[in-house]
């Protein structure tokens, strides 16, 4: 109330004063001949100029003949002073009842633009946030957000596992919860369930069996199971960084505070509790630092830019790099698969050591995907060639150690396979 009794104060200042202008009476009266007091500098200085001149002819010093005409030609002068004068101050002839019109029609435009400008671009209603309290609100709005479970309470529930989900994968799933039911306090076993409950969408169940291995672990937990978890919790609350969240990253942070990932969810918590300012520092540094291979790369950069408007910083990001086509995977064919269902057992097994390492040379020549390392990691765990398959996982590291989502898929196969536990 007392923003808009300041505003109406102010507007109806300036309609008076206006007012006032247009309708201060003018005064058309002509200039006395002894009146100085509105005569314009030229003329007080002709009008000086013949009182002098009329002492010269006294003294002497001029004769009458050239006092004469230097009067003539001052009083010329004097006359075009007045007559300038006289056009400068000539009042118009708009009557009175005009301008009382013309006023009124300037306050109303006056008051409903300012009003209706300020009501469609200003915020009506909304306090002065100076600093301090815009902080102090985050903090509020931090502090009062509502916990996972809130959350998870309010999301739709988990509609099950994808329709495309192989049956036998499925299967192997629960016999992996039944495991686990069996032997809570097997960290394999949780990795594995948190693993691949993540994989169907079962994001809470994901979450909780992350949670159970977290406990197990203890001291020994790395910055990545908190970072993992927190992953977890995250996509279970649709994108919202709820505290236990906040908790996780928090703990991945205190044991490496250069974690990546970390920093971008722990940027996008501030974000979403009203700091964009820290969310923009730490998405910057993200961002500048790279690589544009990582996963969350693509999201800060599409975001930023919103980020550093609302942090009131003038920020371009980075230009996205052309990426090359990734080459499709080679595998059997339809041919292959149907020669394959009529061979012997040692003819097919023959022919899978065929494949593998034909694509084996191919990698080791070539390159690949990190799809294809991870599939000749998987075949190789398949056929019992465990050490072969640990070989080509410490070869991919290497190769892909500047590409961490590159690395991580050929990770998921090695987890898979039992190589990293």
């Amino acid at each position: 109330m007392v923003f808009w009794l300041i505003i109406g104060a102010l507007t109806l200042a300036t309609i008076l004063v206006l007012a006032r202008q247009m309708l201060r009476p003018r005064d058309t009266a002509p200039v006395a001949e002894g009146d100085t007091t509105r005569m314009s500098s030229d003329m007080k200085v002709y009008r000086d100029q013949l009182n002098e001149l009329d002492r010269d002819v006294a003294r002497g010093t001029v004769t009458a003949q050239d006092a004469e005409r230097a009067r003539i030609e001052i009083s010329r002068r004097l006359l075009e002073a007045d007559k300038a004068a006289q056009a400068k101050t000539q009042p118009t002839d708009a009557p009175q009842t005009v301008s009382r019109m013309v006023i009124g029609l300037c306050a109303i435009f006056l008051a409903v633009g300012a009003f209706g400008l300020y009501w469609t671009l200003g915020s009506p209603g909304f306090q002065d946030l100076g600093r301090e309290k815009r902080i102090a609100m985050s903090q509020e709005m931090r502090e009062s957000r509502p916990s996972q479970a809130e959350v998870e309470a309010d999301m739709p529930p988990w509609p099950g596992p994808p329709a495309e989900a192989p049956e036998d994968y499925l299967e192997l799933i629960q016999g992996l919860r039944d495991a686990v039911a069996d032997r809570p306090d097997d960290p394999r076993g949780l990795d594995l369930l948190a693993q691949h409950e993540a994989a169907i969408g079962n994001m809470v169940a994901a979450h909780k069996a992350m949670g159970h291995l977290l406990k197990v672990k203890g001291a020994s937990a790395t910055a990545d199971d908190f970072v993992r978890q927190a992953d977890l919790l995250v996509n279970a609350a649709g994108g919202f960084i709820s505290p236990e969240a906040e908790e996780m990253l928090r703990n991945a942070l205190a044991r490496d505070p250069d974690h990546q990932l970390a920093r971008y969810y722990t940027g996008l918590m501030f974000a979403q509790n009203g700091r964009p300012d820290m969310g923009f520092r730490l998405w910057r540094g993200l961002l500048e630092e790279g690589p544009a291979t990582a996963i969350w790369w693509t999201s800060v950069r599409s975001q930023i830019g919103n980020l550093a408007a609302h942090a009131g910083v003038d920020y371009t990001p980075p230009d996205a790099p052309t990426r090359p086509a990734m080459p499709g995977l080679t595998g059997p064919s339809a041919d292959d698969i149907e020669a394959a269902q009529e061979m012997t057992e040692e003819d097919r097994a023959a022919m899978i050591q065929g494949m593998v390492e034909q694509l084996s040379n191919r990698l080791a020549t070539e390159g690949g995907t990190p799809e294809e390392w991870a599939r000749l990691i998987t075949v190789l765990g398949v056929v019992g060639e465990t050490d072969r398959a640990a070989a080509i996982w410490d070869e991919a590291k290497t190769i892909f150690a500047d590409h961490p989502d590159a690395l991580a898929t050929v990770q998921a196969a090695a987890t898979q396979t039992g190589l990293v536990q």
